[in-house]
């Protein structure tokens, strides 16, 4: 791997290195790309949501040659690693449902990224101390094995329709030929949300061309991701996890000689995505369904909403003081029991049911009043273990989301993430390496002694907040599919797009677009510069702690209609719907 010299990396980052105000936002939402208007897209046979329309056209082209939902979803996701580095890739992991609708078969699978074997819970620490987060989020010590492809490659042999092959031609050519900078890619090699990006030689020669960021329009081409791409379509995914580009990974990731890390060539080899039981769980007509454990999202958007169901919703305007106060509660109450019980279950007795038992649910809403209840504290579900304790760990959002429905009626629901913008910011084979560890918690146990779920672990899975989700109606018929990026703040930006259409009656693209409003266990964010905002004085007069801020989210969904598909896109982003 290259290194580039001390001088230079000093140099470079003069271009872009964020001031501390900036840095510490960049932790958060990306950067916003201003909002680009987007309406409901209508179809009735298929469509794709994703979150570049070099994405979007090449599901679509699957989806007109016959492909199916999955088929369609590795195509997008390839093309995503090209156009959308910032974001997703092959160098990252993956949550995603799929719905055979012929056997009405419903799915999960987990392709999240593993700790090394040789990794344990001093990970981020040095000299008893832990590690300053910015200083472990670049280079290899926060790498862990990429999922991607192994949980791709997993759900096509089960699902596919075309050859795995063909589903690479998109992303080569586009490779081969070169494709346009967005504006949300330039933006962010520009305002240097990831301030690390360019510290390694293979990252600073392909964002930094003649030494200065491209361009917003500019074409670039990747001859090395489309060798690798051309390689995978070849011998499948074992020309990934072994041989010579697993063998370049470890190699990158050792030799990062600021923060080296601990990854094998056997920790690659030995990778396995998984499928796992979906949790699902009833709200009013309708069945709620996501991914259980290592990520919280199914669990937290399940309980927000199942905490909010006997609060007559409709009756309220959905800008209102009075939703947004009920909605921030129920935030509470679930992000509380999501930080101390939620974590990998292969490690963890993680207790699934009890955190989405109706009984439990009811005793947690009835502390919701009409006053901001202050900082929640974790409950008491069923056959839940007492001895965790809570405790947070920093989750990025430079996440992609998207959905996909098939002329069969399949459905795929996928959010894909490499944790911070640029990941690691090590670059390999044209592609970008996770920095998906520190989504676990830096300590090992708080200062009464007692473990953290989330610690780092051998082999372990890091939690996270991705929440691919499916909602179905009484007679277990497909009615919406929707996930977005946000980091922590995904559960929440779910569950309102969800309330929107469920509760609100409103279509899929004027759900997306309306104002986010989000409470992790602490300040109400509201979005800035928009009409939400003025709620400010209403809800600190309840006693909320308010900020107004930038919340770049990235919904893309599809709802199913007895008129046929509606799809939306979230405005900020670049994305696209199609659908025929």
């Amino acid at each position: 791997m290259k290194q580039r010299p001390i001088k230079t990396i000093a140099l470079a980052l003069t271009l872009f290195i964020a001031t501390s105000a900036t840095a510490k936002e960049a932790r958060y939402p990306e950067f916003g790309n201003g909002r680009i208007e987007q309406t409901l897209v209508k179809a009735q046979e298929y469509m794709v949501a994703a979150a570049n329309p070099y994405a979007t056209e090449a599901g679509m082209r699957i989806l007109e040659q016959g492909g199916s939902a999955i088929d369609a979803a590795i195509a997008v996701q390839m093309v995503l690693t090209l156009v959308e580095p910032e974001s997703s890739g092959i160098g990252g992991g993956a949550f995603a449902l799929h719905w055979d609708n012929e056997n009405k078969k419903l799915s999960s699978f987990d392709g999240r990224e593993k700790a090394p074997m040789a990794a344990d819970e001093k990970l981020f620490q040095e000299n008893g101390k832990n590690m300053n987060w910015w200083e472990a989020l670049a280079g290899g010590r926060a790498v862990g094995v990429p999922g991607v492809l192994a949980m791709l490659e997993k759900v096509h042999k089960q699902y596919g329709k075309l050859p795995w092959a063909t589903l690479f031609e998109d992303a080569v050519q586009l490779s081969e030929a070169g494709f346009e900078i967005s504006p949300k890619l330039a933006a962010s090699i520009a305002r240097g949300t990831n301030p690390a990006l360019g510290r390694y030689g293979d990252a600073w020669e392909y964002f930094f061309p003649d030494g200065k960021p491209i361009a917003k329009g500019a074409m670039r081409k990747n001859p090395a991701l489309a060798m690798t791409f051309r390689r995978i379509a070849l011998l499948g995914s074992k020309a990934f996890y072994k041989g010579e580009i697993a063998l370049d990974i470890v190699d990158t990731v050792q030799s990062a000689e600021d923060n080296p890390g601990m990854l094998t060539a056997e920790d690659m080899a030995s990778y396995e995505a998984i499928e796992r039981p979906p949790v699902c769980a009833p709200y009013k007509a309708y069945k709620l369904c996501g991914m259980g454990p290592p990520t919280s999202g199914g669990m937290t958007v399940i309980q927000m909403l199942k905490l909010l169901e006997d609060k007559n919703l409709s009756a309220l305007k959905p800008l209102s003081a009075e939703a947004v106060h009920l909605f921030a509660q129920a935030g509470k109450l679930a992000y509380a029991d999501r930080g101390k019980y939620m974590a990998d279950a292969d490690f963890v007795d993680v207790p699934v049911e009890g955190l989405i038992d109706g009984e439990y649910l009811k005793q947690r809403a009835a502390l919701i009043t009409d006053k901001d209840m202050g900082s929640a504290s974790a409950g008491t579900p069923p056959n839940a273990d007492q001895n965790w304790k809570t405790a947070t760990s920093p989750e990025q959002p430079s996440t992609t989301h998207f959905s996909i429905v098939d002329k069969d009626g399949n459905g795929f629901s996928m959010t894909s993430s490499i944790e911070m913008a640029f990941g690691s910011t090590l670059m390999t084979h044209g592609f970008l390496l996770n920095n998906q560890l520190t989504d676990f918690s830096f300590s090992e146990s708080t200062e009464d002694g007692k473990l953290i779920a989330n610690r780092v672990q051998p082999g372990k899975r890091p939690r996270s907040s991705m929440s691919p989700f499916m909602v179905f109606d009484k007679d277990d018929k497909l009615v919406m599919l929707i996930g977005s990026p946000g980091g922590s703040r995904i559960i929440n930006y779910v569950a309102k797009t969800m309330l929107g259409v469920l509760e609100w009656n409103m279509d899929i693209q004027t759900a997306i677009d309306m104002p986010h409003f989000v409470n992790r266990n602490g300040s109400t964010d509201l979005e800035d510069n928009t009409a939400i905002s003025q709620l400010k004085p209403q809800l600190e007069a309840l006693g909320h702690k308010v900020s107004v801020r930038d919340l770049n989210s990235g919904l893309h969904g599809i709802v199913i209609t007895p008129d046929g598909l509606e799809g939306g896109a979230d405005p900020r982003r670049v994305g696209r719907v199609m659908g025929k």
